[in-house]
């Protein structure tokens, strides 16, 4: 199976292809495919990588991610409950190059445009969820005609994108391989001490080089994309574990001065780890 691009399984030529995903642990590697994807929580918890972005997933929350756009879904290490994922997948072009155009489904073409950086829907998630539980045992009709619902009703809601940074070149596979074992490397090991050169030495390139390749195809340096990924994983520290101490939380999420644990929190966040724990909870 090639890392990058990838290919989503297509039975009997469908156009529109329905996937359930239940596992410990998702399918994690950096990947591309052309089908727009929508996806439905339904159980799990972890980190969400799309794009140029780090952002956490959690039961019941609804992602639309765009067609060829780099994502991967992180499970969280100390899953015991197997998590569940309801996806679509389909192309601007499965039903014909002109059916979103039509004047019917003008809505709908709009929301399309928005998803090539992806969205994260905020509302009418309710919903969305009861279409997505009727899709497993609908026949090809109902599944379409569901599928058209759950796109109104996406177009309706409201959203937020899951990227801020749109890289117009499909990987190749060398490019994605390397991709991907440098998220693969950060994610492994963000709690530690990281450096440059160690992750430069993963990606096979000098230090100089992977500085400008990785700034190019994210459009933010690696050590703005690790000071993210550590305050996510702070985040989740922060609700799922009240008897820490945010000095403790700081240093677990590989912070070694509270001072810029707080102050990088509070860029990222816009309010204080305290803050954001008393929200959460």
């Amino acid at each position: 199976m090639k890392v990058l691009p990838f290919k989503i399984p297509k039975p009997d030529n469908n156009s529109l292809i329905y996937q359930e995903d239940i596992e410990l642990v998702f399918y994690d590697k950096l990947h591309q495919h052309d089908e727009i994807q929508i996806s439905f929580i339904e159980k799990g918890s972890g980190s969400l990588l799309v794009g140029d972005r780090i952002s956490s997933y959690s039961e019941n929350d609804l992602f639309v991610i765009g067609s060829n756009l780099p994502h991967a879904f992180k499970s969280d290490k100390n899953a015991v409950i197997h998590s569940k994922m309801l996806s679509l997948f389909f192309t601007a072009s499965s039903f014909g190059d002109s059916f979103f155009e039509l004047n019917e489904l003008a809505e709908i073409n709009h929301f399309l445009s928005k998803t090539l950086q992806g969205l994260e829907v905020k509302t009418h998630k309710n919903d969305i969820k009861k279409n997505f539980i009727k899709l497993k045992d609908a026949s090809k009709f109902e599944r379409f005609i569901l599928f058209l619902e759950i796109l109104k009703k996406i177009s309706n809601a409201k959203s937020a994108p899951l990227s801020t940074f749109i890289y117009n070149k499909k990987y190749t596979d060398i490019e994605g391989k390397r991709m991907r074992n440098v998220f693969d490397f950060t994610f492994e090991n963000a709690y530690q001490n990281i450096t440059l050169d160690d992750v430069a030495n993963v990606a096979n390139m000098t230090k100089n080089a992977f500085c400008k390749y990785f700034k190019k195809r994210t459009n933010k340096t690696f050590i703005s994309f690790l000071i993210e990924l550590r305050i996510e994983n702070a985040c989740k520290l922060l609700i799922a574990d009240k008897d820490l101490s945010i000095n403790e939380i700081a240093f677990k999420s590989g912070f070694n001065n509270i001072s810029n644990f707080n102050r990088q929190f509070k860029i990222i966040k816009h309010m204080t780890p305290n803050s954001f724990r008393k929200t959460n909870l």
